[in-house]
């Protein structure tokens, strides 16, 4: 007969342990929990339309009443020229990828502070956080584009075949947000009047990004400075992939994307320095 061989069938206890030093990005990590980062994306869609009695109009809502003030205040009183495009056209072009910025700045930077219960009761990549409330401005950016496309329908412009490029400026602005939303997210949680900020900062950038107004007015000499703005590149470029009335991208997209790149890492490397603290703080 075989010998029967007994083994210890005793688990070892899994340790967890806070990271020391350089903390590494561990990007599988966001990949396993993929199914939690659509759930909370998914979880932010309804709760911003859960109980409103407008539900997803509130994104078409926002963006044709923005369009018709900027209309009437800048296209009409203060005359600003709009590059020989129908000023509702030209503003409501930049109003989009804008509001897809602005929501997703917003929500990202104040993610960790409104996830707190989650933070302090599971161990999951709180990457995730941030990265999932970008994400939810898509919905609200889809919905918008129909009434653009529609909005162009009127006035007779159709798009040009430099369409193909507006995902990348869409991934650019996605970026752009996150990228100062980590920061700020990470800020806070341990200074909690960041958040008081938030709104100043947004009011401020949008005046200095060529939304109301094209960029042209700004001297060309200045237009690679202007672009350390990464929001103007974004802008100029969405008007640019969709009018084509314009010129094509040039030094002020190379100078936002060289921009958007150092607030990425570094936002990323301050994010994951801070990240073992934000279960104390939160």
């Amino acid at each position: 007969m075989g010998q029967i061989v007994s083994r210890s069938t005793t688990a070892q206890p899994l340790i967890l342990k806070p990271s020391r030093g350089f903390v590494p990005l561990n990007l599988r990590d966001i990949w396993a929990y993929r199914e939690l980062l659509y759930f909370l994306t998914w979880r932010d869609v309804k709760v911003r339309y859960k109980q409103t009695a407008l539900g997803a109009a509130w994104a078409i809502l926002q963006l044709v009443l923005t369009m018709l003030v900027f209309s009437v205040f800048f296209g009409r009183l203060a005359k600003v020229p709009s590059d020989g495009i129908p000023y509702p056209v030209f503003a409501f072009t930049a109003l989009l990828p804008w509001q897809l910025f602005a929501y997703a700045l917003s929500e990202s930077s104040n993610s960790l502070v409104g996830s707190q219960n989650l933070i302090t009761k599971v161990y999951f990549p709180r990457l995730v956080i941030p990265i999932s409330a970008v994400l939810a401005g898509l919905v609200d950016f889809a919905i918008g584009f129909v009434v653009l496309l529609a909005l162009m329908w009127h006035y007779g412009i159709s798009p040009t075949g430099a369409i193909v490029f507006l995902p990348l400026f869409v991934a650019l602005a996605i970026v752009t947000a996150l990228a100062v939303g980590l920061w700020l997210s990470s800020l806070n949680v341990k200074y909690r009047d960041v958040r008081y900020t938030i709104p100043f900062l947004t009011q401020f950038w949008m005046f200095a990004t060529p939304v109301a107004y094209p960029s042209s007015l700004v001297p060309g000499r200045w237009h690679t400075l202007y672009g350390l703005n990464p929001m103007a590149g974004v802008v100029d470029s969405f008007r640019w992939a969709l009018l084509g009335r314009m010129e094509g991208p040039g030094p002020m997209l190379a100078a936002s994307v060289a921009a958007v790149a150092g607030l990425f890492i570094g936002g990323l490397i301050y994010f994951r320095t801070m990240e073992t603290t934000f279960a104390d703080l939160v």
